[in-house]
């Protein structure tokens, strides 16, 4: 069957290979599919991932580096589920993951493992373990629930699929298990299904089951159908059946029938079997898919077969319902995705024609809405009107396919059927029977409304409008608007009657509603006239239309002007505004015009309306001279000066300030250029300079910045308005900082006599000119002071306020300002009183009455400048009767008495309060010796040096640096630049220490001496103290710091200090010595004192001396002396000497030294003694080692062993490793042994070349590296039996495998490296490493065993591995071989076509090319036929029949000339209706002049150029040649040229049959005149009837009576006769029933009147209705032609001759 007119089309929607997938990974546990919306591939290799292949646009695939062992899409969404197993447990981890939102959802953690899993719904997983299913929804947080147990017929059976029902109360389980022994290669497939409502299970045989919903007639609620394919073998027979059966039938309901039905399996597909069951709940068909890609199509209701074919040559093991398009998608191993859907044009044509199931075929067309069935359900809806069954006729109409019963006609035809009493008439059961199905189309929905509206019923129209049951049309608002107007807009709009709508909504005044649905369905009303309207009743509708009008995408329709103009004609002043106001807000300057006239008609009626409108700013572009003129008219004198544009003009309108508010003024001068305010405000102070002044203040504080404030004080100056001056200067003052500003402020309030104001400026303001500001107010001689006190005493001008004030007698405010203001600026006003020469009584009593508050320093110091200090005296000691203890006060009552001589000392020595600093200074001058005394008591000490070192005062300086203990100050007097150090040096040495008895003070002054450096002076010093008897001779420190001091200045005398002095600190002065380098003298203090050890680290280290060491150690016989010596003579190199010493010193504190020396001076027997000394003291593990390694080395091998029997502690691995490094075999094999390290025994046994010794040893570690060691020294030394031994031991592990045949290869030990890998062959560890190496191996070297090797093993060999061998070996039958075990049949084609005389076996080669996924393979292959096997081709043509293109095909012959070798191929394909193989074959016949073939390849197969054929054929030699393009003609449609032909070979039949089909009357009646020429009598008789339908009677019985054949036409006559005498007895009878149809409505007329309410029985019988008994839905045989007037025709059209005429 040509693939067009297959009633199911497939399409490859994609290969997965294209999108990157690796073919391996093509398989059913790396691939899922769960709907037709995703494919999930799983990948492990290069790495893990996870690629989702989104269908709607599957060349974008999304990779995911994922690691999991299963990966699954959800149905609807991009969620994807992984499943991944824990290692080393059977647990399984799940988790859920939203791609999009790139977030887990959940995960859960499974205790068993999972054997299948699969989403059943888009929120539930369903998860199969080996025993149990569990359900785990992925919403909430909830678990895997379990759901049901496992049956027994599910065990050992791998799991295909887990389905539910859509009400998910049923659930299947399907598996496959290996089929029974006598046929196991025929699965055997179980099914469990489960009821949840039940809680049960029952096991069924079946591979593959689906669920499927059918609503029964006379049932409401759905029935759930599972449908499933079972093939089993009984008793040696295959059955293979079809099952649909209903679940949970519902009690009191209609049920479905259980139907059956078998599934036909060719013969070479005997062991095939069902693997899926797809459900096309669109088309309610069932699809079974098998393993081999056969496909089966049933009916779901009737289980009826539709359609059986091959869909693909490779396996199918996935499929998923394509649920939008009626089908399925199928991916095979090839990697196919393949869609199947339903062939919408020749579905119906082929169930009705090829399977001649009509009423399926109708069923078909009804459920699916599919062409094809037209005539049918015309031919049955006319049989049941024809039954008068017109309820079925409805239901038929109703659901006919693609509504072709929808029409006119049928209503027509339903409207004249007479309406019997009582009954529903027909035309209402058709209506009401639609309304059931669904909704009405235009004509039946306005039918319908007629019949409603004239029975007043305007309910129901409501209720199916709402329901959405009527199909809109403006005709039909139009019959509703008669009865409702609402209504009728309703359908107007759901009909688009655009013009109706608004004339609808103009008639509710609904204007704004207009616009909106205009612009909704695009159309432009009449709007001018729409806005006239509505102006006339509503003018703010009006308003509202036009605004809305305005507001209209693409601009307002109607002009603004115009609509300005409408208004104002009807004098509506304020609509006109507010419209105008609201279409002008965008301010466009091409509104210019509007905005005028908007201002000037509101200026002219309602100014306070334009004043408003102004006041917003909202317009900028109007005319603004025109709009000034007319707001001072209007009296708006602010509006006018803001449109005036000329000076004069504002000039004279600003005067007006009576009318003008004053803010408003203000602002406006804001808007005016400088020159022009300042020549405005002049003419306002110009004509009323009081009455204007206010508003001119607040004009220049306003705008001073633009103004400028000077201008502004100019023009108040020129004016000579003080007032106004103060006041705009006042303003600003806070923020001003021009002292300019502040002075003038000050002079206007002064001026104003604003006193108050000056004295508040001259106090809080910072930035007035002092100078010039005390100047004025001196001249202004103001009766109030205090401003001029304010300036003074802020600026510094006391003196001269002073002055002032005292030549002006203003004594008093003198007083207040000392007592009240500033009292800390009392000594200035004395001291400018005393300058001025006031009396001293005055400035007595003005000091007193200020008495604490006056500051004495300032007040001393104006007094001793002018030497009048003594005039304090007084005031000084009042202070000090009152308790004073100011510094100042003291500091000036020494002052006088160090001038009166009254005792002074005394006063320095007992005051506390003075300062001694100040007072010490005033002395220096007076009596030096009394500075001493006051810088003493206040220890300054700076001063006192000076003024000793300025007199020569050396000892009292001596005595004070002495007593003051101070590091700084001994460091300054002591200082190397001070001219004065000498003297002071003597004194201290010769007075002021030996008088001192305190010991700090000494210890000061000698680390004073130290730090200055200074150790002969040190020494002199400590000599005086320490070796002349003092009460300092036996100090410790002063005796330590003598001999650290003679150390470092003159160690010529420290080793008579050491014999002279005892009590020293000899430890530490004996370490400095050794620092100092006086090793003899350190040796000394060390000896001195008992320090031995110390004594002879000196002799070891400084003196380096070990004979006097040795001799000290002799002499002291101490352990850590003879430690100290042993530790240098091992420095030294001296290791016997230094072994002996330790050992005297019983020290094992240096075993490590020892050894580490020992090793190197090779003296192993000494080191033997040291450490057994050292193991009496110490468990060490070192030592221990040591001993054993110093065994070894001297070898003592037996006291090796007799050591390590002992209790140890040595680390004898490490000591065993150190031997065998060394290459001390023998003792490294005693610590193995004994330590029972086999891996290196048996490396130390190979080294001693003891292989059989080192074979035991390696099998008793089992270590891989231990057998390949010792493998690889047997092999060698030659010794391959042992060699095997540890070779088989090694290969089992996978890795190490080509190190040990690479390591024989490269020997050439290659019969002796494949006996190896062919002993591991039979080990139970035996892997796939070994037959793959062994493999290569023989590929290598023995090519004869290559063949039988991979053929026993082809299933444990690394194909790939051995493929790249066979192919440099170029072993091309055995890489063919491979190939195919490998699937990879590409490449197996190309070897053997590439390598036939040894690749080639026709059997095979056929089996392998049916696989090949490179279709150009299938062309090289005809090719490779053709050259070398060209008795074959056919063959092997016939197997790629299905896949090759048969053009192509048919090229390649006709290119290489052997068209007629592959006639048997073209003659199997020819069904396929291929252009080029007909025309090919046609070829073949002609020339071979088989005609019978020919015509039969005509008639079936319609594809070729027929006009050519029949060209190249019409002159053949051969009739019957002729006779078909004859033949040829006719189909073709070419009757004249046919006829011709026939006509000419004289085949009279051919001629007739030829002119009757074509239906050409001229061509009929050309053939009767040809016949009367010819005298042809009989073909003229039987031309008439051939040709009855074509022919005129009149033509024939002319031809016939002028040539004289009356006769031979008489028949024919007859004929006519007999069929118009019928058609006139059928008119008669017509006629008379129509008159009795006449007389009978008559009649019946009235009943139809007195019917009330007819309508209301119209709902009950929208419902479907039960059939009736005896009215079948079946499909009665056309009637016989008799019945149309015409009797049966026998053949050739030549009637009976019966007795009827």
């Amino acid at each position: 069957m040509a693939a067009a007119n297959a009633p199911i089309t497939m399409k490859e929607a994609l290969t997965l290979p294209s999108v990157g997938i690796n073919p391996q990974f093509i398989t059913f546990t790396h691939v899922t599919m769960e709907s037709d919306k995703y494919i999930c591939v799983r990948e492990t290799a290069p790495q893990n991932s996870i690629v989702i292949i989104d269908m709607s646009m599957p060349n974008q695939p999304l990779r995911r580096p994922i690691t999991a062992d299963s990966a699954l899409m959800n149905p609807n969404s991009k969620i994807l589920a992984l499943k991944a197993q824990v290692q080393g447990t059977t647990q399984d981890h799940l988790q859920i993951f939203n791609i999009e939102m790139k977030a887990k959802l959940k995960s859960h953690l499974m205790p068993e493992q999972i054997v299948f899993w699969k989403w059943i719904t888009p929120k539930m997983l369903g998860l199969v373990t080996q025993t149990t299913v569990y359900h785990w929804s992925i919403e909430g947080e909830s678990e895997p629930v379990k759901v049901f147990e496992r049956t027994a017929n599910l065990a050992n059976n791998q799991i295909i699929n887990y389905r539910c029902d859509p009400s998910e109360k049923w659930l299947v389980l399907i598996g496959i298990a290996p089929g029974v022994p006598e046929r196991p290669q025929l699965v055997k497939g179980n099914l469990q299904l489960f009821s949840v409502d039940q809680q049960r299970s029952q096991a069924l045989e079946a591979h593959a089951a689906s669920f499927a919903q059918y609503k029964v007639p006379g049932n409401d609620n759905p029935s759930i159908l599972i449908s499933f394919a079972t093939k089993t073998l009984n008793a040696g027979q295959i059955t293979s059946k079809l099952h649909v059966i209903e679940l949970g039938a519902q009690p009191g309901k209609p049920s479905f029938s259980k139907k059956q039905a078998d599934l036909f399996f060719p013969p070479d597909f005997a062991d095939d079997f069902p693997v899926a069951m797809q459900m096309s709940h669109k088309y309610s068909l069932i699809y079974v898919i098998t393993k081999l890609g056969l496909l089966f199509v049933y009916d779901l209701e009737t289980a009826s077969a539709v359609y059986r074919n091959r869909i693909s040559p490779d396996p199918i093991f996935l499929t998923t319902e394509a649920s939008s398009v009626g089908g399925f998608y199928a991916v095979n191993r090839r990697g196919q995705v393949l869609l199947a859907t339903i062939n919408e044009q020749t579905i119906v044509p082929f169930v009705s024609g090829q399977l001649n199931n009509l009423e399926l075929a109708v069923n078909l067309a009804k459920r699916g809405n599919l062409p094809g069935a037209e005539n049918l359900v015309v031919q049955r809806f006319q049989e049941l009107f024809a039954q008068t069954k017109y309820k079925e006729a409805a239901e038929l109409a109703a659901e006919s396919p693609q509504g072709i019963l929808r029409t006119p006609d049928t209503v027509a035809k339903f409207q004249s059927v007479p309406v019997q009493t009582g009954q529903t008439p027909p035309l209402l059961q058709y209506f009401g029977t639609l309304l059931t199905r669904g909704k009405l189309n235009a004509f039946e929905s306005l039918e319908l409304s007629r019949l409603v509206v004239n029975q007043n019923k305007k309910n129901l129209l409501e209720n199916w409008l709402a329901e959405d049951k009527l199909e809109c049309s403006e005709e039909l608002g139009d019959l509703v608007k008669t009865v409702d107007n609402d209504l009728a807009l309703k359908i107007y709009i759901k009909a688009r009657a655009t013009p109706k709508v608004v004339a609808a909504f103009a008639e509710r005044r609904e204007f704004d509603k207009i616009l909106i649905y205009s612009k909704q369905v695009g159309y432009t009303p009449d709007y001018l006239f729409l806005l006239q309207t509505i102006l006339r009743a509503d003018p703010q509708g009006a308003v509202n239309f036009a605004l809305m009008m305005s507001q209209m995408e693409g601009g307002c329709p109607v002009d603004y002007n115009t609509i300005t103009d409408l208004f104002l004609q009807r004098n509506l002043i304020r609509e006109a505004t507010a419209f105008l106001l609201d279409v002008l807000k965008p301010n466009l300057p091409e509104h210019a015009f509007l905005q005028t006239k908007v201002l000037e008609i509101n200026l002219v009626t309602f100014p306070n309306v334009a004043d408003a409108i102004l006041a917003n700013g909202m317009f900028s572009h109007y005319d603004r001279p025109r709009i000034a003129q007319l707001c001072e008219k209007a009296g708006l004198y602010v509006r006018a000066l803001q449109h005036y544009s000329e000076l004069p003009d504002i000039k004279r309108v600003i005067v007006n300030t009576h009318a003008i508010e004053p803010q408003s003024l203000v602002e406006f001068f804001g808007t005016l250029s400088k020159e022009w305010a300042l020549e405005c405000m002049k003419d306002l102070l110009l004509v009323n300079l009081r009455g204007n002044l206010q508003i001119i203040v607040q004009v220049a504080k306003e705008y001073s910045d633009q103004l400028g404030t000077d201008q502004c004080m100019k023009l108040f100056e020129q004016f000579k308005s003080y007032e106004g001056l103060y006041f705009f200067l006042g303003s600003f003052l806070s923020s001003s900082e021009d002292p300019d500003i502040h002075f003038k402020y000050i002079e206007a309030a002064a001026k104003t006599g604003q006193i108050k104001e000056v004295e508040r400026v001259t106090r809080e303001s910072n930035f007035y000119d002092a100078e010039k500001t005390k100047n004025f107010l001196m001249e202004a001689k103001l009766p109030d002071a205090r401003p001029l006190i304010n300036v003074c005493d802020r600026f510094g001008f006391v003196p001269d306020l002073t002055h002032y004030l005292y030549t002006n007698n203003m004594l008093r405010y003198i007083e207040g300002y000392v007592q009240k203001v500033n009292p800390s600026n009392a000594p200035l006003v004395v001291g400018q009183l005393l300058d001025d020469e006031c009396p001293e009584d005055f400035i007595k009593g003005l000091i007193l009455s200020v008495r604490s508050l006056l500051p004495v320093e300032p007040l001393v110091e104006e007094c001793e400048k002018r030497n009048r200090l003594r005039l304090l005296t007084q005031f000084l000691e009042h202070l000090v009767s009152e308790g004073s203890q100011d510094v100042h006060v003291h500091n000036a009552l020494g002052k006088i008495i160090i001038d009166s001589g009254n005792n002074p000392e005394h006063f320095l020595t007992t005051n506390p309060y003075y300062d001694s600093r100040v007072v010490g200074k005033y002395c220096e001058k007076r009596d030096p010796t009394l500075a001493v005394v006051a810088y003493r008591r206040g220890q300054c000490d700076d001063e006192l040096i000076n003024v000793t070192n300025k007199n020569s005062l050396f000892k009292l300086q001596a005595r004070y640096v002495v007593e003051r203990m101070d590091e700084d100050l001994w460091a300054k007097v002591l200082d190397p630049e001070n001219e004065y150090r000498r003297q002071l040096i003597d004194q201290v040495v010769s007075t002021a220490l030996p008088e001192s008895k305190s010991p700090e003070q000494v210890s000061a002054a000698v680390k004073a001496f130290m730090t200055a450096d200074l150790p002969h002076e040190l020494i002199e010093l400590l000599e005086k103290i320490v070796l002349q008897n003092s009460a300092f001779s036996g100090n410790f420190n002063l005796q330590n710091l003598l001999i650290l001091t003679a150390i470092k200045a003159d160690p010529s005398r420290v080793m008579d200090y050491i014999n002279r002095l005892d009590n020293f600190d000899g430890p530490a002065v004996g370490e400095v010595a050794v620092e100092a380098q006086l090793y003899e003298e350190a040796f000394a203090i060390f000896k001195k004192f008992n320090l031995n050890v110390q004594a002879v680290n000196v002799l070891l280290d400084n003196i380096r001396s070990i004979d006097r060491a040795v001799e000290f150690a002799f002499r002291v016989e101490e352990d850590a002396v003879w430690s100290q010596v042993g530790k240098a003579q091992l420095r030294e190199g001296l290791v016997s000497d230094a072994i002996e010493s330790f050992i005297r010193a019983d020290d094992a504190t240096q075993f490590l030294d020892v050894i580490r020396a020992s090793e190197d001076a090779n003296v192993y027997h000494d080191l033997v003694r040291y450490l057994l000394m050292v193991r009496q003291k110490t468990k060490e593990p070192k030592v221990d080692s040591e001993l054993i390694y110093a065994y070894a080395k001297i070898d003592r091998l037996a006291d090796i062993e007799e050591f390590i029997l002992m209790p140890n502690v040595a680390n004898l691995q490490n000591v065993g490793d150190r031997l065998y490094d060394e290459a001390l075999y023998e003792a490294a094999k005693i610590i193995y042994a004994f330590i029972s390290n086999w891996a290196k025994l048996a490396v130390t046994l190979v080294k001693l070349k003891q292989f059989q010794g080192a074979v035991d040893a390696a099998r008793k570690a089992n270590s891989a590296k231990t057998w390949k060691e010792v493998c690889f020294a047997c092999v060698d030394a030659e010794e391959f039996r042992l060699a095997q031994i540890c070779g088989l031991n090694i290969i089992i592990q996978v890795d190490d495998l080509e190190e040990v045949s690479e390591f024989y290869q490269n020997r050439g030990c290659f019969n002796e490296l494949i006996s190896l890998m062919e002993s591991g062959l039979g080990l139970e560890r035996a892997h796939m490493g070994i037959f793959t190496e062994l493999g290569v191996l023989y590929a290598r070297y023995r090519p004869e065993k290559l063949m039988e090797h991979i053929k026993l093993f082809s299933t444990r060999l690394n194909i790939p591995k051995l493929i790249r061998a066979c192919d440099e070996q170029q072993h091309w039958k055995e890489l063919t071989y491979l190939y195919i075990q490998y699937d990879e049949f590409d490449n197996a084609a190309t070897t053997i076509m590439n390598h036939s005389p040894e690749a080639w076996d026709h059997m095979q080669f056929k089996d392998v090319a049916v696989k090949v996924a490179n279709v150009e393979l299938y062309y090289k292959a005809v090719h490779f036929y053709l050259q070398e096997h060209p008795d074959l081709i056919n063959d092997i043509l016939n197997v790629l029949a299905l896949r090759v293109d048969h053009t192509r095909v048919v090229d390649i012959m006709r290119k290489a000339g052997h068209l007629l070798l592959v006639k048997p191929y073209m003659v199997a394909v020819q069904s396929n209706n291929v252009s080029a193989v007909n025309e090919a074959l046609n070829e073949i016949y002609v020339e071979e002049e088989d005609y019978e073939r020919l015509r039969e390849s005509i008639d079936l197969h319609d594809s070729f150029d027929q006009i050519g054929l029949a060209q190249k054929i019409e002159k053949h030699e051969l009739l019957e040649m002729r006779r078909v393009a004859a033949y040829i003609y006719k189909k073709a449609g070419r009757w004249k040229q046919s006829i011709g032909l026939s006509k000419k070979d004289k085949l009279y039949k051919d001629a007739m049959e030829t002119a009757s089909q074509s239906g050409d009357r001229e061509l009929a009646e050309e053939l009767l005149v040809y016949f009367i020429e010819q005298g042809k009598k009989e073909c003229f008789a039987s031309c008439l009837f051939v040709c009855y339908d074509l022919i005129r009677p009149d033509t024939a019985l002319e031809l016939a009576w002028m040539n004289n054949m009356i006769d031979f036409a008489f028949p024919y006559l007859l004929q006519f006769i007999r069929e118009y005498t019928g058609k006139v007895d059928e008119l008669v009878k017509d006629r008379i029933e129509a008159q009795n149809e006449v007389k009978t409505k008559e009649m019946e007329e009235k009943e139809v009147i007195a019917q009330q309410n007819m309508y209301a029985q119209l709902l009950p019988l929208a419902l479907p209705a039960p059939p009736m008994p005896g009215m079948g839905g079946g499909y009665a045989p056309p009637p016989p032609m008799g019945g149309m007037g015409m009797p049966p025709m026998p053949p050739y059209g030549m009637p009976p001759m019966g007795s009827s005429y």
